[in-house]
């Protein structure tokens, strides 16, 4: 989800109650803290050879002993507008980091409204080849990724 339609769905709804589910359908905890909003730009080579880059919007979660702490979509979307000269003209996507024994990113995949709460729906992120038109040879050609595919 992009950052504008986050944004957008938090200021429609600025009193609700803010709940992010976890793609195995576990919240994380209401008084989790949003303790960053940043800027994450990732560069790099794909293994086909191709210089490629992308631009997310992070909001880190902490979870202390405050349980009587909650963030409202207003509070966050002011926030948000504080964070916005970090992203030019950008409108990258959301992903929200959570520590749940591993520190992760979950993309924002979906946003409903239910008994007074917002609820986010995150997504798994998964690693891909993003040259597998140069990378992975169809089956007729070479045993190896490395076997002469412009590849490795």
């Amino acid at each position: 989800m992009k950052t504008s339609t986050f944004k957008t769905h938090l200021e429609a709804h600025p009193d609700a109650g803010l709940v992010f589910l976890l793609p195995d359908g576990s919240a994380i905890p209401a008084h989790a803290h949003i303790t960053e909003v940043g800027r994450v730009e990732k560069r790099f080579l794909d293994c086909g050879g191709t210089l490629r880059s992308w631009v997310t919007t992070n909001l880190q979660t902490w979870v202390d002993e405050d349980v009587d702490h909650r963030f409202s979509p207003a509070k966050l979307a002011r926030i948000l507008d504080l964070a916005a000269p970090l992203f030019d003209r950008e409108d990258p996507e959301v992903e929200i980091e959570h520590e749940r024994g591993v520190l992760s990113q979950y993309p924002v995949e979906d946003v409903k409204t239910e008994g007074g709460r917002l609820v986010f729906q995150l997504a798994a992120k998964h690693a891909d080849c993003l040259a597998k038109d140069v990378c992975i040879p169809a089956a007729a050609e070479v045993e190896s990724c490395c076997g002469g595919t412009g590849c490795c």
